[in-house]
């Protein structure tokens, strides 16, 4: 729990729950967590379940159940681009975090100094310090609730507004429609809460029992969509005043930020300098907790995404790939993201994240308990694409996409979630049937490649 909980206590999450509250209003806000929170435990425990049955990760879960061997590269891909996705929306914030606090103007130079420390810490430390990591979890954890807890608290001192005033505020921006609002602020939350979901089956391998599965499923769920987004509303809105005192004060600081105006800027810091936030409020202090609320979450995200990388390689070439070649590889893909201006591109990442992940996790659910009734695979080698899973996916992905970016609803990623558990079903059973004797092996977490 420790680990899911902490790969989602974030800079990037602390500005997604700060954006959500300012979209649609605190408490509505805090409710569209809730409900998130409830679908993504469930949702995590599910295929957690099925990851611990087996005893391989999420990508190779996959190639057993729903996508196939080779189908199963589209598992690949899709939490490739999910978990190379936050490395590089994190880099990017503890970039801008980095020049914030020492004064630093963004430019080719620094881009090249910071990122390429920051890419051989992360490199360095998932291939020789992932004990490390792994035993300082929870200590890591523990560090940056309590400082974020202090750090509100402070804000909330310092601010003209009092708690129940900054519960009780309304949206700030949003598309005018209250309903509206909710239901993209739902799809937000939603596209981490199904990346989170198919972490969680990357350690529910590991777990001793199927409750130990929903522990660190609804533990991570919680602390992604409601302590978060509860500690990044309360930050925000209460620093509000003292961010924009800052930036008036210090012409140079302001003159770094996007925006015409002081509001502006301060409203472009909250999804792109989240970090400033913290260096404002706590100096020094802050600018240490907003990286240990990232090293502990990039390590995790390096390692999540070499296994996925792993898979991809062996499903299109049938050999495995070296894990040091796997993590580097991981970290040059996130370095392009950023290049790509990924962090400018925060809503239509998380709204494909969402579809995508769900859909993924639908199929791996499906398959395990509608088609095969709860039956473990057995085996020797998973049978080489399962058109009924891949089919079923890249349909609902491309239905909730398209659903979602033309606005008919912003609840693409439930759509997509209804339409495999619909579909797969009906195309494994009556079009694309399962060999007579499908072989399929199901690993270990000792014998497992990757």
């Amino acid at each position: 729990m420790t680990n899911t909980a902490g790969i989602a206590s974030t800079l990037v999450q602390v500005a997604i729950g700060a954006a959500v509250t300012m979209i649609a209003g605190v408490w509505w806000g805090i409710l569209a967590g809730v409900l998130v929170a409830v679908f993504g435990g469930a949702l995590g425990w599910l295929v957690g379940h099925v990851a611990y049955v087996s005893g391989t990760s999420s990508t190779v879960t996959a190639r057993y159940y729903g996508l196939g061997r080779r189908g199963s590269v589209l598992a690949s891909l899709i939490f490739a681009f999910m978990i190379l996705g936050f490395l590089a929306l994190e880099n990017a914030l503890l970039y801008y975090g980095t020049l914030f606090m020492f004064g630093w103007t963004p430019n080719l130079l620094n881009a090249i100094i910071i990122y390429g420390i920051l890419t051989a810490i992360w490199i360095l430390l998932t291939i020789y310090g992932m004990k490390v990591v792994q035993r300082t979890s929870i200590i890591l954890l523990i560090a940056f609730v309590v400082l974020t807890v202090t750090m509100a608290t402070v804000a909330l001192a310092n601010s003209p507004l009092s708690l129940g005033a900054i519960l009780a505020s309304g949206p700030i921006g949003g598309v005018g429609d209250e309903m509206k609002n909710f239901g993209l602020v739902v799809s937000m939350l939603a596209g981490s809460a199904g990346a989170l979901a198919l972490v969680d089956a990357d350690y529910a391998r590991y777990a001793r029992s199927t409750r130990d599965v929903g522990i660190l499923a609804v533990g991570g769920a919680i602390m992604i969509d409601i302590i978060v987004v509860i500690l990044g509303a309360v930050i925000v809105h209460a620093s509000a005043a003292s961010v924009t005192d800052f930036l008036t004060r210090n012409p140079a600081a302001a003159d770094s930020q996007v925006g015409d105006s002081i509001a502006e800027k301060v409203s472009w810091m909250i999804a792109h300098n989240t970090g400033a936030y913290f260096i404002i409020i706590f100096g020094v202090v802050g600018f240490i907790l907003m990286y240990v609320a990232q090293v502990k979450a990039q390590v995790l995200n390096t390692y999540s995404g070499s296994l996925s990388l792993v898979n991809l390689v062996e499903g299109l070439t049938g050999k495995s790939p070296s894990r040091l070649s796997a993590v580097i590889a991981g970290n040059v893909v996130a370095l392009l993201m950023i290049a790509g201006n990924i962090l400018g591109l925060l809503g239509s990442f998380l709204g494909i994240l969402g579809v995508s992940t769900t859909a993924l996790a639908g199929v791996i659910i499906a398959d395990y308990f509608i088609v095969r009734k709860c039956r473990p695979a057995t085996g020797t080698e998973a049978e080489p694409v399962n058109w009924a899973g891949v089919l079923s996916v890249i349909f609902a992905t491309v239905v909730g996409s398209v659903l979602s970016e033309t606005g008919v609803t912003p609840l693409g990623f439930l759509v997509s979630l209804v339409i495999v558990i619909v579909l797969y079903p009906v195309l494994r059973i009556f079009v694309f049937k399962a060999p007579d004797q499908a072989p399929i092996l199901v690993t270990t977490p000792q014998t497992e490649s990757a």
